[in-house]
C-alpha cells in the first residue's frame, strides 16, 4: 500500500502590491516561519493560497485540503465588514479579505481544521460576526501590544508579556496545564467584541483576547494573537500547538481518504 502523503494545509497569502518605480506586478507573500512551522512541526505539506478572489474555488479548495493556516500580516482586515470607523494611513488588503472571510466560514461549516494567527485571529472573529479595536494602545489602561520599533528580528519576536490561559482550555492542556505563558507582541489590533460561539482561551494582563477556540467546531478551529509560528520547534508551546494541528489535520485527512484505521 502506497504511505499517505504529509496532509495538505494551506497557507493563506498576502497581496503585495508593486512599490512604485519598481518594474514588477502583484505578488503574494507568505513569511517562512509559517511555511517552515507547517513542514517541520506539524508535519504538513504546505499550499500557499493567493490572494486571488476572482481565481480560486474556494469550495474545490477545501474538498482538497486537509487543514488551513491563517497568517499574520502587516495590513489589517477593513474595518467595513465589522462597521468599523476608517482611519487613515491604516494598511489594508481587499483582495486577501475576500478570501479569507468567506474561506473561514466555509472551513468551519465543512469540518477542516484551521489556526489563525494575528490577522488570522482578527479574521476568525470578523469572519463570525465579531468585530475590532484597531488601536489598542490608545484605549485606557491597555498595554502597547506593538512591537518596538528599530529592533532586529529576533528582537521584536522575543517574550513581550505573560498570558493567562483559561483553565481546563484546549491551549492550557497544550502548555502543560500552565495557568500563563511569556509570549511575544506585534499588534495594534484585538478583538473588541467577540464573535457568537467563540470561547476565550487566552488573555493579557490588560484584558487583551489573545486566543480564542470555536467552541461548537466539529474540528480543531483556533484563533492566537501572538506569533507561536516563530522558531515554533524550539518553543514547547508552539511545537505543541503545531504539532495538535498537525495531528487534526491527519486525522481529516484519514478521513477524507478512507485511510482511517
Amino acid at each position: 500500500m502506497t504511505p499517505a502523503r504529509p496532509p495538505l494545509i494551506g497557507i493563506t497569502a498576502c497581496a503585495e502590491e508593486p512599490q512604485p518605480g519598481i518594474l514588477q506586478e502583484r505578488s503574494h507573500r507568505v513569511g517562512d516561519s509559517y511555511i517552515a512551522a507547517i513542514a517541520r512541526v506539524a508535519g504538513g505539506l504546505p499550499l500557499l493560497i493567493p490572494a486571488m478572489p476572482d481565481a480560486i474555488d474556494l469550495r474545490a479548495l477545501i474538498a482538497s485540503l486537509d487543514g488551513l493556516l491563517f497568517t499574520g500580516s502587516p495590513s489589517n482586515v477593513e474595518p467595513m465588514h465589522y462597521r468599523g470607523e476608517t482611519f487613515p494611513g491604516t494598511l489594508h488588503d481587499p483582495l486577501r479579505d475576500a478570501v479569507t472571510l468567506p474561506l473561514i466560514r466555509m472551513a468551519i461549516g465543512s469540518g477542516l481544521p484551521l489556526l489563525c494567527l494575528c490577522r488570522g485571529h482578527q479574521e476568525l472573529n470578523v469572519a463570525l460576526g465579531g468585530t475590532l479595536h484597531q488601536r489598542v494602545h490608545e484605549l485606557p489602561g491597555r498595554l502597547d501590544h506593538r512591537e518596538p520599533p528599530n529592533q532586529d528580528w529576533d528582537t521584536s519576536f522575543g517574550p513581550a508579556h505573560l498570558v493567562r490561559l483559561s483553565r481546563g482550555g484546549l491551549l492550557w492542556r497544550l502548555a502543560g496545564e500552565r495557568d500563563e505563558i511569556e509570549v511575544n507582541s506585534l499588534h495594534s489590533q484585538a478583538i473588541d467584541k467577540p464573535a457568537p460561539g467563540l470561547s476565550i482561551e487566552a488573555t493579557a494582563p490588560d484584558g487583551t483576547i489573545e486566543a480564542v477556540r470555536v467552541a461548537d467546531a466539529p474540528a480543531f478551529a483556533v484563533g492566537i494573537q501572538f506569533h507561536p509560528e516563530h522558531k515554533a520547534a524550539e518553543n514547547p508551546f508552539g511545537k505543541a500547538l503545531f504539532n495538535a494541528f498537525g495531528d487534526a489535520a491527519r486525522a481529516h485527512q484519514a478521513k477524507r481518504t478512507g485511510r482511517a484505521g
